[in-house]
């Protein structure tokens, strides 16, 4: 099975073509610029390297967010065009879901998590059972202090996963101390050659009925309904 898998949740670009459960090309690109640029050089060149025409591609994988909802909705609506012109399965596959695959490690919790910006933060709760990532909290959006208060009560040691790590750091070393567990800087990055591999073992979606997972309103959607509820 040919599948071509495409992330642009958040700030990295990740696109990568599989084959027959192998990874054959991987781009990605860890920058801050426009994704709508980017996304269909990128498929361009994964589907070069690897000798593949567009009708020889089998199914469409896409990280669904949460993120930035610019980014979600460039990626979710290539990969819905794509599918929908060529008529195969397109599977959506959580963004946080994505970047806990890093963390193939027995006996700990798995925090990734995505900043939300005014100390609020995209996460959920994942560990490894027998070599497989299990949700154990749904994705949400919730205040990191709160989130790392939930968290210690586990008493257990948690691996967070982040490209945003910087940014939280400090507090999750206060609020864990010893619990708290930091990869390698490469591990904090999601690989769309997993979401490509992820892709068989998931649900096929109805293309026009799927939608990104925001988690939340966007800001514009949450002044709309609080100038509805003024207005009656």
């Amino acid at each position: 099975m040919n599948v071509l898998a495409i992330d642009t949740s958040n700030q990295l670009l990740g696109v990568a073509v599989s084959k027959d459960g192998e990874i054959k090309a991987e781009y990605t690109a860890n920058m801050k610029r426009n994704h709508s640029v980017g996304l269909m050089p990128a498929i361009d060149y994964v589907m070069q390297q690897t000798e593949t025409k567009s009708d020889q591609l089998d199914m469409i994988a896409v990280a669904k967010g949460p993120g930035s909802y610019t980014g979600v909705r460039i990626g979710l609506s290539t990969a819905k065009t794509m599918a929908w012109t060529l008529n195969i399965p397109i599977v959506a596959i959580s963004s946080l879901e994505l970047l806990a695959q890093n963390a193939h490690v027995q006996n700990i919790l798995i925090s990734p998590f995505f900043d939300a910006r005014r100390g609020l933060v995209y996460t959920g709760l994942y560990e490894c059972v027998d070599g497989q990532i299990q949700v154990k909290q749904e994705d949400q959006n919730i205040v990191m202090e709160q989130w790392l208060d939930e968290l210690k009560k586990y008493e257990q040691p948690v691996l967070f996963l982040s490209q945003d790590i910087v940014l939280h750091e400090e507090v999750i070393k206060e609020r864990l101390g010893e619990f708290a567990i930091f990869p390698s800087l490469i591990d904090h990055l999601p690989r769309p050659g997993q979401l490509a591999l992820m892709a068989e073992a998931y649900d096929k979606e109805n293309v026009h009925e799927l939608t990104p997972n925001y988690i939340r309103l966007v800001e514009a959607e949450v002044k709309w309904l609080k100038e509805q509820e003024k207005n009656g």
